[in-house]
């Protein structure tokens, strides 16, 4: 062949052979050379010799008969080195399980495959490469050499160019392929987008050969976007065929052969892939890894568009290396099982409708209140502003410090034909980047009725967290006030952006929005969406983001009607009547006040802290709002208590009208109830138990706390369940985990384990997790669907619930597992200890148990300037102990905590920090 360019010269054909006939001293960590075989197949343009992976011979010589058979197409550049652990896990799970036959070819020109000639530089329209059609043809080879039966089930799998492949030839062999799965891949690039920038600069004419084909450099880059550094032998394994310029030719070529423009030779198959899954009806899996700076979010939602029935787990963290990131065995066959295997009846009974449930009759219930005796009442009163500025609770003030009950319908309404007006759909997205007060209930209300999707990321979990999330949820719109606006304009953030404030037309052409809720309350004052449908009980109502405290942030998925079915419980629990009003010291208790029908106060603190408010706010909002309830979290109930010396005469009245206080979010110790009665002293201290999954689970009050502990048991006391809640608990191993058989309570006295739960007011699912999801519900037992908190504790002979701390805290002593609290309960309970944390260091199974301390006010407890304790006081901690060793007590000035309760103790710092200390480090504060 004649080269087109003198500088370079053409690369040569080359034989296919096995890796094991590489140059001696190469290794391939976790590739079993068994695996290993060479396919000669009768392709398009004559035959040609694959390097295959198939674990075919090795089922047959087990005497094993496969289940179906996964075809896995890897990308550009790795080679089926890709899919070794996924082969791996295949192999040991046909012991005891499905058996899948993995077969997992290098493509052409590609891995130890038949090198094709080719010229130097790379041409999109030179006939030698290999294009995105013709690849489709190698498969259709290959599978015929192999003769696959194709009366077993047959699923493809596919990673990169690999996905875009794997799931065209789904679509072209629709009558035989029973599933797809694909990693990060894309099906379409509009041509008036540009290409990620990580791909542009290779895809550059004067720059393609120079980086894909002459030098490493594509193939280095795409190895260096693993989370971790790859380990030396993995990455030399990756580059094992592409040592050469000579095994390089493929890598250009691929790169030559995207599509990015109309005219490009592979675009009608490109567009032939991708309306054809529109078409597809077929199981389907995404697993994808979002910190891919190449196939982003955007291919994520286009593939989610054209297959909306398909399944999603996203990788928080995870990037383009997806499969050297996570274990990728677990969730694929896992979802295989669930639709081919013994998972079947299982996940249909979960799959199965939910029974009927009361949807939240939002429309009919704010037109009773406005039209009720107490029209004149304020649903929302804002108290984030400047103590002048209130309205008091007669005047009941319109604009964004109070409304009544009728002005909110009012503007709901108005709202709701506003946003439908501009564009906003049933089944829209819409983040709310709107501070907890009167528009924030507005804008949630309105999104309600029409039957939108309420995206709710608190700033609690701080910009990071927030930016995750957002991503996560992808809302089709944005709902936010100025600092919220600038923040989602300056990172990214998807969706179309609505101001809450009207914004002069530079500041909203800088901000990019279309409109604000300001001018649509004005435009459409006095209309109504009785046009509008009622959403159904089934129908998605909100997602709400968990604290983050464990973890990334999980969007947690609500229906209307298990939303309906929470409103319905607390209204009856809480025995909320007319009049009754609410101080909302925590977010989400804030946005529920009108839905159970009582006055909403927002009390002046920082939503990100809610250890910023303090009692002048809380006895504040209490006189402004005529309170008769108060949620607050532990850490805001403490410094409630830490500044009640600052109270005057007239807020400790306002306060002594309170008549039930509520704290949830983590523990509350027993010496914090007591404070808080002598603040509300006419008031009912209930502390919760409930999670962004299911808010209200179990409940206990002051006194009844005062008689558990009597009974001297570890953790604490949650009480018992409220109506319609039944708990189970899954029993912890001597490794601490959880049983896969559940339990009644009343069979489990005593144990220690995972509390599990079921409820109709329980979470719909986890928003685009789904092994997340099919982790934390797979269990049936009499006929209902448990979720597994992820909490750990125990039931005692009342049928009380003691928490005791997080799965993923449990200590593994020699003498069996423990739960934090067993350590915590008691060492709290000393005088010169604020709280305390007890973490594990060392081996699973041989852990020791370090106890942490944060001492109260004035109080010196370390040694010198070492974190270690003071001797005597150790000794009071290990006292404290009773039976549990502690190896040793450290000290710390503030244990660290979330960012959402300021209240849930970080124990897996705190865990890195105590091994650190104990090893001699010198470190300073976790």
């Amino acid at each position: 062949m004649v080269s087109l360019n003198p500088r370079f010269t053409p690369i040569p054909a080359a034989p296919a052979r096995l890796p094991a006939d590489h140059a001696p001293g190469t290794r391939f960590p976790g590739l079993d050379p068994a695996w290993s075989r060479l396919v000669t197949a009768k392709t398009d343009d004559g035959a040609r010799t694959f390097h295959v992976l198939d674990t075919g011979p090795a089922l047959a010589a087990r005497g094993i008969t496969p289940t179906g058979t996964i075809l896995a197409v890897h990308g550009n550049p790795t080679w089926s080195y890709l899919w070794r652990k996924v082969i791996a896990g295949s192999l040991e799970r046909a012991q005891n399980g499905a058996a899948w036959r993995v077969i997992a070819p290098d493509q052409l020109d590609m891995g130890f495959s038949d090198r094709l000639s080719h010229p130097v530089p790379p041409a999109a329209d030179a006939v030698s490469y290999r294009r995105l059609a013709t690849r489709l043809g190698d498969l259709d080879a290959l599978m015929d050499a192999l003769d696959v039966d194709t009366s077993s089930r047959l699923v493809t799998l596919g990673h990169d160019w690999g996905g875009i492949i794997s799931l065209g030839w789904a679509v072209r062999q629709r009558g035989q392929v029973d599933a797809a799965i694909t990693l990060n891949t894309a099906v379409d690039h509009p041509e008036a987008d540009q290409v990620p920038a990580a791909l542009r600069a290779a895809m550059a004419p004067a720059v393609l050969p120079a980086a894909t084909v002459t030098s490493e450099g594509f193939l280095k880059v795409t190895l260096g976007l693993a989370e971790q550094t790859l380990p030396d032998e993995v990455r030399d394994a990756y580059r094992a065929p592409y040592t050469s310029r000579n095994g390089r030719g493929g890598i250009g070529g691929f790169v030559a052969d995207i599509p990015a423009e109309n005219s490009h030779v592979s675009r009608a198959a490109l567009t032939g892939v991708s309306s054809g899954l529109r078409e597809w009806n077929k199981p389907t899996l995404l697993l994808w890894g979002p910190k891919d700076p190449v196939f982003q979010d955007r291919y994520l939602a286009d593939l989610q568009s054209r297959v909306p029935h398909a399944d999603l787990h996203r990788f928080e963290g995870a990037g383009h290396m997806l499969a050297e990131d996570r274990d990728l065995s677990t969730p694929i066959f896992t979802w295989l099982d669930d639709h081919f295997g013994a998972g079947r009846e299982v996940r249909a009974a979960l799959r199965s409708p939910a029974p009927a449930r009361k949807v939240l009759g939002l429309h009919e219930q704010m037109t009773e209140l406005a039209r009720s005796e107490r029209r004149m009442s304020p649903a929302v009163v804002d108290m984030t502003a400047e103590p002048e500025a209130w309205s008091s609770a007669e005047d009941a003030a319109t604009g964004d410090r109070a409304l009544s009950w009728a002005e909110l319908h009012a503007q709901v309404d108005a709202l709701a034909v506003g946003l439908t007006h501009t564009g906003v759909r049933h089944g829209d997205r819409v983040s709310l980047l709107v501070q907890p007060g009167a528009s924030l209930t507005v804008i949630l209300y309105a999104c309600m009725r029409i039957g939108a999707v309420a995206v709710v990321a608190d700033a609690g979990l701080g910009v990071r967290g927030m930016t995750r999330a957002v991503r996560a949820a992808r809302p089709d719109w944005v709902i936010g006030e100025l600092p919220g606006l600038t923040l989602a304009r300056s990172l990214g953030w998807p969706g179309k952006r609505i101001s809450v404030q009207n914004l002069s037309s530079r500041r909203a052409r800088l901000l990019g929005t279309v409109t604000s809720v300001e001018a649509l309350l004005r435009r459409h004052e006095g209309a109504t969406p009785d046009q509008l449908p009622t959403p159904d009980a089934e129908d998605p109502v909100a997602i709400l983001f968990t604290s983050g405290s464990t973890g990334p942030a999980k969007g947690v998925m609500y229906t209307h009607g298990r939303l309906g079915a929470l409103v319905a419980l607390l209204v009856e629990h809480l025995n909320i009547s007319p009049g009754a009003s609410l101080i909302a010291g925590f977010a989400p208790f804030a946005l529920l006040g009108p839905a159970i029908g009582a006055t909403s106060v927002t009390p002046d603190m920082s939503v990100t802290r809610p250890s910023t408010l303090t009692a002048q706010a809380v006895a504040d909002a209490a006189l402004a709002g005529d309170a008769t309830m108060f949620f607050g979290s532990p850490a805001a109930l403490r410094n409630v208590v830490a500044t009640a010396g600052e109270l005057s005469a007239l807020q400790h009245r306002g306060l002594s009208d309170i008549k039930l206080v509520l704290s949830a979010g983590a523990p509350v110790h027993p010496d914090l109830l007591d404070a808080v009665q002598e603040i509300f002293p006419n008031a009912e201290i209930h502390t919760p138990y409930g999670m962004t999954e299911g808010l209200l689970q179990a409940d206990i009050e002051r006194r009844q706390v005062i008689e558990a502990i009597a009974t001297g048991q570890s953790g604490v006391c949650v009480g018992t369940p409220v109506a319609g809640v039944r708990f189970a608990l899954a029993p912890l191993d001597g490794l601490g985990r959880p049983s896969e058989e559940l339990l009644d309570p009343s069979q489990a006295v005593g144990r220690l384990g995972e509390i599990v739960v079921s409820a109709a007011h329980l979470k719909a699912g986890y928003d685009r997790l789904w092994q997340t999801e099919r982790d934390s519900s797979r269990d049936t037992l009499d006929g209902l669907i448990w979720h597994r908190t992820n909490d750990i504790g125990h039931f005692d002979a009342e049928n009380r619930l003691w928490i005791e701390g997080r799965l993923q805290h449990v200590l593994t002593t020699p003498a069996g597992p423990l739960g934090p609290g067993t350590v915590e309960t008691p060492v709290d309970a000393l005088e010169e200890v604020a709280r305390s944390a007890a973490v594990p260091v060392g081996p699973q199974g041989t852990q020791a148990v370090v106890v942490i301390v944060e001492p109260g006010s004035d109080r010196s407890l370390r040694t010198g300037r070492s974190p270690v304790a003071e001797t005597s006081f150790a000794a009071r901690v290990r006292e404290a102990a009773g039976s549990v060793p502690v190896a040793a007590v450290l000290v710390l000035e503030e244990l660290p905590t979330d960012v959402r309760h300021n209240s849930k103790i970080d124990r897996t710092r705190l865990a890195r920090w105590a091994e650190k200390v104990l090893a001699g480090e010198k470190v300073g504060a976790p």
